[in-house]
C-alpha cells in the first residue's frame, strides 16, 4: 500500500495533471478560462475573489518552502527550527484560514444569486469539495500535531520524500512514517492535482507572464506645447512627430 500510495499515486497525479492541461489546451481553448460571472454579481466578488487568491498563493508558497527547500538552506539565512516551526504553524494556518474564507464566500455568492448559480458547473462544485478538504486537512493535521513550543516536523520525512519524486526514486519508506491525519491531506492533495486541468484551476496556468517582458508603450502629444517642462521618466520617452 506504502509503494501505491507514495510511489505510484504521486506519478499518476502528475501525469494527469501535465496530459489534461496538454488536452485542455489543445481541444478546450475556448473553454480554459476562469468563466467570470462578474456580469451579474461584482459587489461580493471583488472581496471574496482577492480573499481566497491572496490566500491559496500564500498556501502554495508555504507548500514549496516546507516541501522542496531543505532544513539546512533556512538555517543558513538564520531560520532556526522553532522560528520555523512558529512560522509555519500561524503563517500555514492564517492563510489556510484565509483561502477557506473566500471560497466559502465565493460559495455563499453563487448560492445567493440565481444567476450566478445557474453558471456553476459539476465540476466547479467538485473543485469546491477537493479544494476547501485539501486545505482544512491540511490545517488539522498541522494543529493536531503541534504545540506553540514543538511540533512535527514533516521536513525530516514528508520533505525528503517529495524531493526524491523529481528523481525517479520515491523515498516511501520516509512517508509512511508521517502521521496518519497528513496521509490523508497528500492523499487529496493529490487528487486536487490531477483534477487541475478538468477545473477552471487550469487558468493559473495562464497569468499574464507577456506584460513583465512585453516593450514600453508610446505615447505621442499632438501639440507639443503641452508637453510642459516636466523631466522625463524611464519608460516615458518622448518621441518626435
Amino acid at each position: 500500500m506504502n509503494t501505491l500510495l507514495w510511489g505510484v499515486l504521486p506519478y499518476v497525479a502528475f501525469v494527469l495533471l501535465v496530459a489534461g492541461t496538454v488536452w485542455r489546451y489543445k481541444y478546450d481553448q475556448f473553454g480554459w478560462t476562469t468563466r467570470s460571472s462578474e456580469v451579474y454579481e461584482s459587489r461580493l466578488l471583488s472581496i471574496a475573489s482577492p480573499v481566497f487568491h491572496y490566500g491559496i498563493l500564500f498556501v502554495l508558497a508555504g507548500h514549496l518552502l516546507g516541501l522542496f527547500v531543505p532544513a539546512s538552506w533556512t538555517d543558513a539565512i538564520g531560520i532556526k527550527e522553532h522560528a520555523y516551526h512558529l512560522l509555519s504553524l500561524f503563517g500555514g494556518t492564517l492563510a489556510g484560514a484565509l483561502a477557506i474564507a473566500g471560497i466559502v464566500a465565493l460559495v455563499a455568492r453563487r448560492r445567493s444569486n440565481r444567476a450566478v448559480f445557474r453558471a456553476t458547473t459539476r465540476n466547479d462544485k467538485l473543485m469546491y469539495v477537493f479544494l476547501v478538504a485539501a486545505i482544512a486537512l491540511g490545517m488539522t493535521a498541522k494543529l493536531m500535531h503541534s504545540t506553540l513550543s514543538d511540533g512535527y516536523d514533516y521536513r525530516d520525512t514528508m520533505a525528503p520524500w517529495a524531493r526524491s519524486l523529481f528523481t525517479l526514486q520515491p523515498k516511501t519508506d520516509l512517508m509512511a512514517e508521517a502521521p496518519t491525519a497528513y496521509h490523508v491531506h497528500a492523499v487529496v492533495g493529490m487528487a486536487l492535482i490531477a483534477l487541475v486541468p478538468f477545473t477552471r484551476l487550469v487558468h493559473m496556468f495562464s497569468a499574464p507572464w507577456q506584460y513583465v517582458f512585453r516593450p514600453y508603450i508610446v505615447y505621442r502629444a499632438r501639440d507639443p506645447k503641452q508637453l510642459g517642462t516636466v523631466p522625463t521618466r524611464r519608460g516615458w520617452e518622448r518621441v518626435d512627430t
